[in-house]
Protein backbone atom coordinates (compact mmCIF):
# COMPACT_ATOMS: atom_id res chain seq x y z
CA UNK A 1 0.00 0.00 0.00
CA UNK A 2 1.20 3.52 -0.76
CA UNK A 3 1.68 6.06 1.96
CA UNK A 4 -1.11 8.42 2.90
CA UNK A 5 -1.66 11.33 0.54
CA UNK A 6 0.75 14.19 1.21
CA UNK A 7 -0.69 17.54 2.23
CA UNK A 8 0.13 18.97 -1.20
CA UNK A 9 -2.42 16.59 -2.75
CA UNK A 10 -5.20 17.66 -0.39
CA UNK A 11 -7.66 20.47 -0.95
CA UNK A 12 -7.83 23.66 1.06
CA UNK A 13 -11.16 25.24 1.97
CA UNK A 14 -10.74 27.73 -0.89
CA UNK A 15 -10.03 24.87 -3.27
CA UNK A 16 -13.15 23.04 -2.14
CA UNK A 17 -15.23 26.16 -2.75
CA UNK A 18 -13.79 26.46 -6.25
CA UNK A 19 -14.61 22.79 -6.86
CA UNK A 20 -18.26 23.43 -6.02
CA UNK A 21 -18.33 26.43 -8.38
CA UNK A 22 -16.92 24.29 -11.20
CA UNK A 23 -19.53 21.63 -10.54
CA UNK A 24 -22.38 24.14 -10.52
CA UNK A 25 -21.19 25.65 -13.80
CA UNK A 26 -21.03 22.24 -15.46
CA UNK A 27 -24.40 21.23 -14.04
CA UNK A 28 -26.03 24.33 -15.52
CA UNK A 29 -24.55 23.80 -19.00
CA UNK A 30 -25.14 20.17 -20.07
CA UNK A 31 -24.97 18.99 -23.68
CA UNK A 32 -26.25 15.88 -25.41
CA UNK A 33 -24.09 12.87 -26.27
CA UNK A 34 -21.45 13.53 -28.94
CA UNK A 35 -22.59 17.18 -29.06
CA UNK A 36 -20.51 18.36 -26.06
CA UNK A 37 -18.79 21.17 -28.00
CA UNK A 38 -19.01 23.90 -25.34
CA UNK A 39 -18.15 21.41 -22.62
CA UNK A 40 -15.09 20.22 -24.54
CA UNK A 41 -13.89 23.82 -25.04
CA UNK A 42 -14.28 24.50 -21.31
CA UNK A 43 -12.47 21.32 -20.27
CA UNK A 44 -9.62 21.85 -22.73
CA UNK A 45 -9.09 25.43 -21.57
CA UNK A 46 -9.05 24.39 -17.92
CA UNK A 47 -6.50 21.62 -18.54
CA UNK A 48 -4.31 23.81 -20.75
CA UNK A 49 -4.25 26.47 -18.02
CA UNK A 50 -2.78 23.84 -15.69
CA UNK A 51 0.04 23.15 -18.12
CA UNK A 52 -1.16 19.79 -19.42
CA UNK A 53 -0.68 18.62 -22.99
CA UNK A 54 -4.18 18.66 -24.44
CA UNK A 55 -5.71 17.25 -27.62
CA UNK A 56 -9.19 16.56 -28.93
CA UNK A 57 -10.15 12.99 -29.67
CA UNK A 58 -13.28 11.21 -30.86
CA UNK A 59 -15.05 14.39 -31.87
CA UNK A 60 -15.92 16.05 -28.56
CA UNK A 61 -13.50 14.10 -26.37
CA UNK A 62 -10.64 15.82 -24.56
CA UNK A 63 -7.39 14.24 -23.39
CA UNK A 64 -4.98 15.88 -20.96
CA UNK A 65 -1.51 14.46 -20.36
CA UNK A 66 0.43 15.38 -17.23
CA UNK A 67 4.04 14.22 -17.38
CA UNK A 68 6.29 14.30 -14.34
CA UNK A 69 9.46 12.37 -15.01
CA UNK A 70 10.07 8.64 -15.07
CA UNK A 71 7.46 6.41 -13.51
CA UNK A 72 4.21 4.54 -14.10
CA UNK A 73 1.58 5.68 -16.61
CA UNK A 74 -1.97 5.67 -15.25
CA UNK A 75 -5.28 6.82 -16.75
CA UNK A 76 -8.34 8.47 -15.21
CA UNK A 77 -11.57 8.72 -17.17
CA UNK A 78 -14.53 11.06 -16.64
CA UNK A 79 -17.58 11.18 -18.92
CA UNK A 80 -19.03 14.46 -20.14
CA UNK A 81 -22.50 14.10 -21.70
CA UNK A 82 -25.94 15.03 -20.40
CA UNK A 83 -29.36 13.48 -21.03
CA UNK A 84 -32.60 14.61 -22.74
CA UNK A 85 -34.34 15.15 -19.40
CA UNK A 86 -36.24 18.20 -18.10
CA UNK A 87 -34.67 19.07 -14.75
CA UNK A 88 -36.99 19.27 -11.76
CA UNK A 89 -34.53 19.48 -8.86
CA UNK A 90 -35.32 23.08 -7.90
CA UNK A 91 -31.60 23.81 -7.54
CA UNK A 92 -30.42 27.41 -7.94
CA UNK A 93 -28.04 26.20 -10.64
CA UNK A 94 -30.53 23.92 -12.40
CA UNK A 95 -30.17 23.46 -16.15
CA UNK A 96 -32.35 25.34 -18.60
CA UNK A 97 -30.35 24.08 -21.58
CA UNK A 98 -31.87 22.51 -24.65
CA UNK A 99 -30.45 20.31 -27.38
CA UNK A 100 -31.45 18.67 -30.64
CA UNK A 101 -31.83 14.94 -31.14
CA UNK A 102 -30.74 13.18 -34.33
CA UNK A 103 -34.30 13.39 -35.70
CA UNK A 104 -34.35 17.17 -35.23
CA UNK A 105 -36.50 17.19 -32.09
CA UNK A 106 -35.57 19.93 -29.61
CA UNK A 107 -35.39 18.59 -26.06
CA UNK A 108 -34.41 19.81 -22.59
CA UNK A 109 -30.98 18.66 -21.39
CA UNK A 110 -29.86 17.83 -17.85
CA UNK A 111 -26.89 16.23 -16.15
CA UNK A 112 -29.28 13.63 -14.76
CA UNK A 113 -26.57 10.98 -14.41
CA UNK A 114 -23.98 12.99 -12.51
CA UNK A 115 -21.38 13.40 -15.23
CA UNK A 116 -20.96 16.98 -14.03
CA UNK A 117 -19.54 15.62 -10.76
CA UNK A 118 -17.19 13.36 -12.70
CA UNK A 119 -15.80 16.25 -14.75
CA UNK A 120 -15.48 18.57 -11.77
CA UNK A 121 -13.61 16.00 -9.69
CA UNK A 122 -11.32 15.11 -12.60
CA UNK A 123 -10.42 18.77 -13.16
CA UNK A 124 -9.66 19.28 -9.48
CA UNK A 125 -7.59 16.09 -9.37
CA UNK A 126 -5.58 17.33 -12.35
CA UNK A 127 -5.08 20.67 -10.61
CA UNK A 128 -3.80 19.03 -7.45
CA UNK A 129 -1.30 16.83 -9.29
CA UNK A 130 -0.11 19.67 -11.53
CA UNK A 131 0.71 21.75 -8.45
CA UNK A 132 2.39 18.95 -6.46
CA UNK A 133 5.01 17.54 -8.81
CA UNK A 134 7.41 16.98 -5.92
CA UNK A 135 5.02 14.39 -4.45
CA UNK A 136 4.83 11.90 -7.32
CA UNK A 137 6.51 10.66 -10.48
CA UNK A 138 5.16 9.27 -13.73
CA UNK A 139 2.48 10.24 -16.22
CA UNK A 140 -1.26 10.71 -15.73
CA UNK A 141 -3.61 10.61 -18.70
CA UNK A 142 -6.95 12.34 -18.08
CA UNK A 143 -9.56 11.00 -20.53
CA UNK A 144 -12.63 13.27 -20.65
CA UNK A 145 -14.93 11.10 -22.70
CA UNK A 146 -18.09 12.11 -24.57
CA UNK A 147 -21.07 9.98 -25.44
CA UNK A 148 -21.17 7.54 -22.54
CA UNK A 149 -24.98 7.49 -22.53
CA UNK A 150 -25.07 6.19 -26.10
CA UNK A 151 -22.02 3.87 -25.86
CA UNK A 152 -20.48 5.92 -28.68
CA UNK A 153 -17.80 7.89 -26.86
CA UNK A 154 -15.20 5.37 -25.73
CA UNK A 155 -15.42 3.61 -29.09
CA UNK A 156 -15.02 6.92 -30.95
CA UNK A 157 -11.95 7.88 -28.94
CA UNK A 158 -10.27 4.51 -29.43
CA UNK A 159 -11.01 4.57 -33.17
CA UNK A 160 -9.64 8.11 -33.37
CA UNK A 161 -6.26 6.87 -32.16
CA UNK A 162 -6.48 7.67 -28.46
CA UNK A 163 -3.77 5.20 -27.49
CA UNK A 164 -1.59 6.10 -30.47
CA UNK A 165 -1.62 9.75 -29.44
CA UNK A 166 -1.45 9.43 -25.65
CA UNK A 167 0.88 7.29 -23.50
CA UNK A 168 -0.66 3.89 -22.87
CA UNK A 169 -1.56 3.52 -19.18
CA UNK A 170 -0.70 0.45 -17.18
CA UNK A 171 -4.12 0.66 -15.52
CA UNK A 172 -7.31 2.71 -16.04
CA UNK A 173 -9.42 4.16 -13.25
CA UNK A 174 -12.95 5.58 -13.36
CA UNK A 175 -15.71 6.53 -10.97
CA UNK A 176 -19.43 7.32 -10.94
CA UNK A 177 -21.73 9.14 -8.53
CA UNK A 178 -24.76 7.15 -7.37
CA UNK A 179 -27.62 7.38 -4.90
CA UNK A 180 -25.71 6.11 -1.85
CA UNK A 181 -24.58 8.05 1.24
CA UNK A 182 -22.35 11.02 0.49
CA UNK A 183 -18.83 10.44 1.79
CA UNK A 184 -18.80 6.73 0.88
CA UNK A 185 -17.32 4.77 -1.98
CA UNK A 186 -18.52 1.39 -3.25
CA UNK A 187 -16.26 -1.03 -5.08
CA UNK A 188 -16.61 -4.61 -6.25
CA UNK A 189 -13.95 -6.94 -7.71
CA UNK A 190 -14.76 -8.84 -10.87
CA UNK A 191 -17.99 -8.31 -12.80
CA UNK A 192 -19.30 -4.87 -11.91
CA UNK A 193 -21.75 -3.84 -14.65
CA UNK A 194 -23.48 -5.68 -17.47
CA UNK A 195 -23.11 -5.90 -21.19
CA UNK A 196 -26.06 -4.00 -22.70
CA UNK A 197 -27.42 -4.48 -26.21
CA UNK A 198 -30.20 -2.32 -27.65
CA UNK A 199 -32.18 -2.93 -30.83
CA UNK A 200 -34.88 -1.33 -32.95
CA UNK A 201 -37.40 -3.81 -34.38
CA UNK A 202 -39.58 -2.85 -37.35
CA UNK A 203 -42.53 -5.20 -37.79
CA UNK A 204 -44.11 -5.12 -41.27
CA UNK A 205 -47.74 -6.00 -41.72
CA UNK A 206 -50.50 -5.10 -44.17
CA UNK A 207 -52.65 -2.06 -43.57
CA UNK A 208 -56.41 -1.99 -43.89
CA UNK A 209 -59.57 -0.23 -42.74
CA UNK A 210 -60.48 -1.03 -39.15
CA UNK A 211 -63.76 -2.52 -40.34
CA UNK A 212 -62.00 -4.96 -42.68
CA UNK A 213 -59.37 -6.74 -40.56
CA UNK A 214 -59.55 -9.77 -42.85
CA UNK A 215 -57.63 -7.77 -45.44
CA UNK A 216 -54.84 -6.93 -43.01
CA UNK A 217 -51.85 -8.42 -41.31
CA UNK A 218 -52.16 -6.41 -38.12
CA UNK A 219 -48.65 -5.38 -37.03
CA UNK A 220 -49.91 -4.16 -33.65
CA UNK A 221 -51.31 -7.56 -32.69
CA UNK A 222 -48.23 -9.22 -34.15
CA UNK A 223 -45.75 -6.97 -32.34
CA UNK A 224 -47.75 -7.25 -29.11
CA UNK A 225 -47.43 -11.04 -29.33
CA UNK A 226 -43.68 -10.63 -29.75
CA UNK A 227 -43.45 -8.35 -26.71
CA UNK A 228 -45.30 -10.83 -24.50
CA UNK A 229 -43.33 -13.81 -25.78
CA UNK A 230 -40.00 -12.01 -25.33
CA UNK A 231 -40.71 -11.77 -21.61
CA UNK A 232 -40.56 -15.56 -21.36
CA UNK A 233 -36.87 -15.67 -22.34
CA UNK A 234 -35.55 -14.81 -18.90
CA UNK A 235 -38.16 -16.82 -17.02
CA UNK A 236 -38.00 -19.96 -19.19
CA UNK A 237 -34.72 -20.01 -21.15
CA UNK A 238 -32.21 -18.59 -18.67
CA UNK A 239 -31.21 -20.50 -15.54
CA UNK A 240 -32.48 -18.91 -12.32
CA UNK A 241 -28.87 -18.62 -11.10
CA UNK A 242 -27.99 -16.38 -14.07
CA UNK A 243 -28.85 -12.70 -14.40
CA UNK A 244 -30.53 -11.26 -17.48
CA UNK A 245 -33.02 -8.49 -18.26
CA UNK A 246 -35.06 -8.04 -21.44
CA UNK A 247 -36.90 -4.72 -21.62
CA UNK A 248 -39.19 -3.35 -24.33
CA UNK A 249 -38.75 0.36 -23.77
CA UNK A 250 -40.86 1.86 -26.55
CA UNK A 251 -43.68 0.79 -28.88
CA UNK A 252 -45.06 2.91 -31.72
CA UNK A 253 -47.73 2.06 -34.30
CA UNK A 254 -50.61 3.68 -36.08
CA UNK A 255 -52.09 7.18 -36.28
CA UNK A 256 -55.88 6.67 -36.14
CA UNK A 257 -58.23 4.38 -34.28
CA UNK A 258 -60.01 2.99 -37.37
CA UNK A 259 -56.90 2.39 -39.49
CA UNK A 260 -54.87 -0.79 -39.16
CA UNK A 261 -51.31 0.39 -39.89
CA UNK A 262 -48.81 -1.39 -42.08
CA UNK A 263 -46.00 -1.45 -39.52
CA UNK A 264 -45.11 -1.24 -35.84
CA UNK A 265 -41.79 -0.32 -34.26
CA UNK A 266 -40.50 -1.22 -30.81
CA UNK A 267 -37.14 -1.02 -29.09
CA UNK A 268 -35.42 -3.62 -26.93
CA UNK A 269 -32.74 -3.43 -24.26
CA UNK A 270 -30.90 -6.56 -23.09
CA UNK A 271 -28.55 -6.77 -20.09
CA UNK A 272 -26.37 -9.75 -19.22
CA UNK A 273 -23.14 -10.56 -17.36
CA UNK A 274 -22.24 -13.95 -18.84
CA UNK A 275 -21.32 -14.16 -22.57
CA UNK A 276 -23.05 -17.54 -22.88
CA UNK A 277 -26.24 -16.15 -21.35
CA UNK A 278 -26.02 -13.16 -23.67
CA UNK A 279 -25.78 -15.44 -26.69
CA UNK A 280 -28.79 -17.46 -25.49
CA UNK A 281 -30.89 -14.34 -24.99
CA UNK A 282 -29.94 -12.69 -28.29
CA UNK A 283 -30.51 -15.90 -30.25
CA UNK A 284 -33.90 -16.36 -28.58
CA UNK A 285 -34.94 -12.80 -29.39
CA UNK A 286 -34.27 -13.27 -33.10
CA UNK A 287 -35.98 -16.67 -33.15
CA UNK A 288 -39.12 -15.38 -31.42
CA UNK A 289 -39.41 -12.29 -33.61
CA UNK A 290 -38.94 -14.30 -36.82
CA UNK A 291 -41.24 -17.08 -35.63
CA UNK A 292 -44.12 -14.79 -34.64
CA UNK A 293 -43.89 -13.01 -37.99
CA UNK A 294 -43.94 -16.29 -39.86
CA UNK A 295 -46.95 -17.48 -37.85
CA UNK A 296 -48.84 -14.36 -38.95
CA UNK A 297 -47.81 -14.59 -42.58
CA UNK A 298 -45.86 -11.35 -42.30
CA UNK A 299 -42.47 -10.48 -43.81
CA UNK A 300 -39.47 -11.07 -41.59
CA UNK A 301 -39.02 -8.00 -39.32
CA UNK A 302 -35.97 -5.78 -39.56
CA UNK A 303 -33.76 -5.77 -36.44
CA UNK A 304 -31.25 -2.91 -36.22
CA UNK A 305 -28.53 -2.31 -33.62
CA UNK A 306 -29.01 0.85 -31.56
CA UNK A 307 -26.14 0.56 -29.09
CA UNK A 308 -23.82 -2.00 -27.52
CA UNK A 309 -22.20 -1.45 -24.13
CA UNK A 310 -19.24 -3.70 -23.29
CA UNK A 311 -19.09 -5.50 -19.92
CA UNK A 312 -17.43 -3.65 -17.07
CA UNK A 313 -15.01 -5.92 -15.26
CA UNK A 314 -12.85 -4.81 -12.34
CA UNK A 315 -9.51 -6.56 -12.21
CA UNK A 316 -9.88 -8.52 -8.92
CA UNK A 317 -6.34 -8.00 -7.64
CA UNK A 318 -6.26 -4.32 -8.52
CA UNK A 319 -9.73 -3.77 -7.08
CA UNK A 320 -8.84 -5.41 -3.76
CA UNK A 321 -5.66 -3.32 -3.54
CA UNK A 322 -7.59 -0.13 -4.28
CA UNK A 323 -10.24 -0.98 -1.67
CA UNK A 324 -7.43 -1.15 0.90
CA UNK A 325 -6.20 2.27 -0.26
CA UNK A 326 -9.68 3.72 0.14
CA UNK A 327 -10.13 2.21 3.61
CA UNK A 328 -6.83 3.74 4.66
CA UNK A 329 -7.79 7.13 3.24
CA UNK A 330 -11.50 7.40 4.03
CA UNK A 331 -11.97 4.98 6.90
CA UNK A 332 -13.13 1.38 6.72
CA UNK A 333 -16.74 2.32 7.48
CA UNK A 334 -16.86 4.58 4.42
CA UNK A 335 -15.83 1.86 1.96
CA UNK A 336 -18.64 -0.47 0.91
CA UNK A 337 -18.17 -3.89 -0.66
CA UNK A 338 -20.61 -3.72 -3.55
CA UNK A 339 -22.38 -6.32 -5.65
CA UNK A 340 -22.70 -6.27 -9.45
CA UNK A 341 -25.33 -3.88 -10.82
CA UNK A 342 -27.46 -4.27 -13.93
CA UNK A 343 -26.51 -0.83 -15.25
CA UNK A 344 -23.97 -0.47 -18.03
CA UNK A 345 -20.93 1.66 -18.92
CA UNK A 346 -18.60 1.95 -21.91
CA UNK A 347 -15.60 2.70 -19.65
CA UNK A 348 -14.27 -0.84 -20.05
CA UNK A 349 -13.65 -0.32 -23.77
CA UNK A 350 -10.79 2.09 -23.02
CA UNK A 351 -8.71 -0.49 -21.15
CA UNK A 352 -9.85 -3.43 -23.29
CA UNK A 353 -8.46 -1.70 -26.38
CA UNK A 354 -4.92 -2.02 -25.03
CA UNK A 355 -5.29 -5.07 -22.82
CA UNK A 356 -4.68 -3.44 -19.44
CA UNK A 357 -6.59 -3.84 -16.17
CA UNK A 358 -9.16 -1.31 -15.00
CA UNK A 359 -11.03 -0.49 -11.82
CA UNK A 360 -14.31 1.46 -11.59
CA UNK A 361 -15.98 2.52 -8.36
CA UNK A 362 -19.02 4.47 -7.19
CA UNK A 363 -19.28 7.34 -4.74
CA UNK A 364 -22.44 8.36 -2.89
CA UNK A 365 -24.22 11.64 -3.45
CA UNK A 366 -27.01 12.03 -0.90
CA UNK A 367 -27.30 12.98 2.76
CA UNK A 368 -28.36 10.63 5.54
CA UNK A 369 -31.49 12.75 6.00
CA UNK A 370 -32.49 12.31 2.35
CA UNK A 371 -31.89 8.57 2.45
CA UNK A 372 -33.79 8.20 5.73
CA UNK A 373 -36.87 9.67 4.04
CA UNK A 374 -36.81 7.05 1.29
CA UNK A 375 -34.76 6.00 -1.72
CA UNK A 376 -32.71 8.78 -3.28
CA UNK A 377 -33.67 9.95 -6.77
CA UNK A 378 -32.16 7.50 -9.23
CA UNK A 379 -29.67 8.38 -11.92
CA UNK A 380 -31.55 9.61 -15.03
CA UNK A 381 -34.35 11.00 -12.84
CA UNK A 382 -35.36 14.68 -13.33
CA UNK A 383 -34.90 14.96 -9.53
CA UNK A 384 -31.30 13.66 -9.50
CA UNK A 385 -29.34 16.36 -7.69
CA UNK A 386 -26.47 15.08 -5.51
CA UNK A 387 -25.55 17.24 -2.55
CA UNK A 388 -22.39 19.15 -3.46
CA UNK A 389 -20.47 18.26 -0.31
CA UNK A 390 -19.09 15.92 0.82
CA UNK A 391 -19.90 14.27 -2.52
CA UNK A 392 -17.38 16.24 -4.57
CA UNK A 393 -14.59 16.13 -2.01
CA UNK A 394 -15.01 12.36 -1.70
CA UNK A 395 -14.79 12.01 -5.48
CA UNK A 396 -11.59 14.04 -5.59
CA UNK A 397 -10.06 12.18 -2.66
CA UNK A 398 -10.88 8.79 -4.18
CA UNK A 399 -9.50 9.72 -7.60
CA UNK A 400 -6.39 11.31 -6.11
CA UNK A 401 -5.67 8.33 -3.87
CA UNK A 402 -6.25 5.86 -6.70
CA UNK A 403 -3.72 7.66 -8.89
CA UNK A 404 -1.30 8.02 -5.98
CA UNK A 405 -1.40 4.25 -5.46
CA UNK A 406 0.40 4.02 -8.81
CA UNK A 407 2.53 7.16 -9.12
CA UNK A 408 3.16 8.07 -5.47
CA UNK A 409 6.81 8.14 -4.44
CA UNK A 410 7.61 5.39 -1.93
Amino acid sequence: MSSTLPQSLRMTEASENELVETYQHLHAHPELSMQEHGTADYLAQRLQALGLEVFRCGGTGVVGILRNGEGPVVGLRADTDGLPVLEDTGLDYASSATGTLEDGTEVPVMHACGHDTHMATALKTAELYAAATDAWAGTIVFVLQPGEETAAGAKAMVEDGLWDRAPKPEIMFGQHVMGGPAGTVTLMPGAAMTTADSFKVTVMGQGSHGSMPEHSIDPIVLAASMVVRLQTIVSRQVAPQSAAVVTVGSFHAGLKENVIPDRAVFTLNVRTFDPAVRETVLTSIRRIIAGEAAASGAPEPVIEDVSNFPPLYNDPEAAEALAAEFRDELGAEQVIAGTPVMGSEDFGALADAIGVPSVFWFFGGFTAETLAAGPAPANHSPFFGPVAQPTLTTGVTAATRALFSQVGKR
